[in-house]
């Protein structure tokens, strides 16, 4: 009897992975999978570079602010390194305090407008939010109307597609909804 449950348990062990791979390609054939090129999509949209030439110069612009107070510790920190020999232990801590508070405003500047939630981030947010979400109302009305169950992004190197056929990628699709004609 133990032999025999022994039996089964191998044999159902065997069965089950064999009868699920089995089924696979029916369950898969009744899914359909689109592909498209974020990149491709965004460089064709204009609204999406002038967002980005406007970050990129308001980046510029914020980088010398926070360069010129890094600067400036610099050379305070220079004449300081000069002058230690004739200055008083008073006239040292002072200066010393003033390097480290230019030091300071260089670093929180920089937080504010680099940080994780800084200016640059709330710029990005509100120039780049509406054309994502102008692209993602395409991209899932267009999968609607096709029935598509999956569409993904071979651009994105998340996604890890080797092989995608031309025949479902429907970025030109997407611009040519979102008025983009290519």
């Amino acid at each position: 009897m133990k032999k025999e449950n022994n039996m089964t348990a191998r044999l159902a062990k065997w069965f089950l992975p064999l009868f699920l791979m089995a089924l696979m390609p029916f369950t898969a054939s009744a899914q359909k999978f689109a592909l498209l090129d974020m990149e491709y999509i965004l460089k064709n949209i204009p609204a999406f570079e002038r967002a980005n030439e406007q970050l990129n110069q308001v980046s510029k612009k914020w980088m010398a602010e926070v360069e010129a107070l890094n600067t400036e510790a610099s050379t305070m920190y220079k004449n300081y390194q000069n002058e230690v020999v004739f200055l008083s232990e008073d006239q040292k801590k002072t200066k010393q305090e003033a390097i480290m508070q230019k030091e300071k405003e260089a670093s929180e500047l920089k937080r504010k407008y680099f940080g994780p939630e800084g200016e640059l981030f709330k710029k990005r947010e509100s120039l780049m939010s509406p054309i994502q979400e102008e692209i993602y109302n395409t991209v899932k009305e267009i999968s609607e109307q096709r029935g598509y169950s999956l569409v993904l992004d071979r651009a994105s190197e998340a996604a890890g597609i080797i092989f995608g056929s031309p025949s479902v990628d429907i970025s030109n699709e997407v611009l040519q909804k979102l008025g983009y004609a290519h």
